[in-house]
């Protein structure tokens, strides 16, 4: 009996512990927090640079960011600046630099060292800086295009390397831009320079001064040379069937094309020595912003999405050997095996005085 009485008493205890307690104390809802404002990236680059919105706008949402773009002319008065505002930069990262102008970016010191882990994905032979301060981002080689139409109705072989030009058979059908006023220009006397040298029985001026004799045409520049002169792209209009473009002329003619072409109007001539590559880098500027902003730009600059991109935007080869081509350059785009070689340092140290010894010889 007394076991009894101790277990109901017990029983009353627990029973009692489960009943209601005190009212909790009334919570305040927590207030919401607006999101962070996102921070901006600044590119400063040339005016041919060119992303399709869908690829800028996701690496805005991914890092919550804006990526402010400064076109500042071409490539040579966008360094300039770049140079002249090393001080108090004007942006956070220069694109567009190529390897004409590459040994003056890295003397310049403007450009801060960044190993990305995308340059596994470049090849070696893009790789200029071995510092890695400008990170090849795409690629492009200037070679002789030719209208295949126009060699087809007057039964004549197109040219297959530079020696050709200077034939009689190809006298007065060569178009080309002057190197002084002229990116495609100045690529092209780099690539005489380098497949004919300045010494030997044959130098770069002997070639020019051949030329010169079959009646080159010189223009200004490249709009002029390639719609103006030259007998495709002018539409008939012009009376140089060859002149100084791009490989990748040839795809971009089938892409613009207002009815669909089963192959290229025109085509590039790709022989050892008569082309030269330009490589385009991108590098971070010294005095920058938001360091881990910008290394994720330069990351995003050398991943497959803007590496896919870069074909039929800016019409350049992209750095990433993994990119996918479109199918425009895949089927007519060719790459030259063995483009002429100078060298960015020997460029920067004698480029204005090869300059300078050209117009000797043919704007005399």
């Amino acid at each position: 009996m007394r076991r009894m009485v101790v277990l109901v008493v017990v029983g009353l205890v627990v029973l009692g512990g489960c009943g209601p307690g005190p009212a909790p104390a009334p919570t305040e809802a927590p207030t919401p927090t607006a999101p962070p404002a996102p921070r901006t990236v600044r590119l400063m680059t040339h005016d041919s640079f060119d992303v399709s919105e869908e690829v800028l706008a996701a690496f805005e949402a991914q890092h919550n960011a804006k990526v402010e773009v400064l076109q500042a002319g071409d490539a040579g008065v966008v360094l300039n600046q770049a140079i002249l505002s090393a001080d108090n930069p004007l942006a956070d990262v220069l694109y567009g630099v190529d390897n004409t102008l590459l040994s003056r970016a890295l003397k310049a010191g403007i450009l801060e060292p960044y190993a990305s882990p995308l340059l596994d994905e470049i090849p070696d032979a893009l790789e200029l800086d071995p510092q890695q301060r400008a990170l090849p981002v795409d690629y492009g080689d200037v070679c002789l295009n030719y209208d295949k139409g126009w060699f087809a109705g007057h039964d004549l072989p197109p040219p297959a390397n530079l020696e050709d030009l200077v034939k009689p058979e190809y006298r007065s059908l060569t178009v080309v831009e002057n190197p002084a006023t002229s990116s495609p220009g100045l690529a092209f006397l780099l690539a005489t320079v380098g497949h004919f040298s300045e010494t030997g029985a044959t130098t770069y001026l002997d070639y020019w001064a051949d030329l010169r004799k079959n009646d080159v045409l010189v223009v200004d520049g490249w709009e002029d040379a390639y719609y103006g002169q030259f007998t495709y792209g002018s539409g008939g209009e012009g009376d140089r069937p060859i002149v100084v473009s791009y490989a990748s002329s040839p795809p971009a003619e089938v892409y613009f094309a207002e009815r669909p072409l089963e192959e290229a109007p025109t085509a590039a001539v790709v022989s050892d020595g008569s082309c030269f590559r330009q490589i385009e880098f991108v590098g971070i500027l010294k005095g920058g912003q938001n360091r881990d902003l910008t290394e994720a730009w330069v990351d995003f600059m050398l991943d497959q999405a803007f590496q896919e991109d870069i074909p039929l935007h800016m019409f350049m080869f992209p750095a990433n050997q993994d990119a996918a081509l479109p199918d425009a350059f895949a089927r007519f785009a060719l790459v030259p095996a063995h483009p002429a070689e100078v060298d960015y340092t020997a460029i920067e140290t004698h480029r204005e005085a090869w300059i300078e010894a050209w117009a000797g010889v043919v704007v005399r």
